[in-house]
């Protein structure tokens, strides 16, 4: 047993995991990298449906979005609308068995609507990261956390924390 964690006796609902199926490291990071570059930075949705699997989902979606790759394309596609210069760079790349973690940065320029609201013409950086499960090769499941409030903050649409 790993330090920290104790012997309990399994139960009929615990998830019992082996290796057999799992992706390589590269594989993953290489479709991952891929993923950024061709769909996120370039904005070519299209290589989505060739890196996700058709049943995907994405748990950290836009509310109202679909949670799935057509979701995900329709994001992008506003996302490209509104920081036309958007730029992301990989950061951070961790791969085990079927999981893949990377942290990123986004850079761009709102120079469109954003979610409804007016072009700034300021210049932004978002940092965040994404967890995804792996499925042969192809993406199976995302969740990501992104730093949302400090975007809007770069924005001027949200007030910034106090000064001390």
């Amino acid at each position: 047993t790993a330090p920290g964690y104790s012997q309990r006796p399994r139960r009929e609902h615990d998830i019992v995991r082996t290796t057999e199926g799992w992706p390589s490291v590269t594989t993953s990071k290489e479709l991952y990298r891929r993923w950024i570059d061709e769909a996120w930075t370039e904005g070519n949705v299209d290589v989505l449906d060739d890196m996700n699997t058709p049943d995907f989902v994405d748990h950290s979606g836009l509310p109202g979005a679909s949670p799935d790759t057509a979701g995900m394309k329709q994001f992008i596609v506003g996302l490209h609308t509104a920081f036309s210069d958007v730029a992301f760079t990989v950061e951070d790349l961790v791969a085990e068995g079927d999981r893949l973690v990377g942290r990123w940065v986004m850079r761009g320029t709102n120079t469109g609507s954003f979610n409804g609201m007016p072009a700034t013409g300021r210049p932004v950086t978002l940092s965040g990261f994404d967890l995804l499960r792996v499925e042969g090769d192809r993406f199976a499941e995302v969740w990501h956390v992104e730093d949302i409030a400090g975007m809007l903050q770069q924005l001027g649409v949200m007030p910034g924390p106090p000064s001390p």
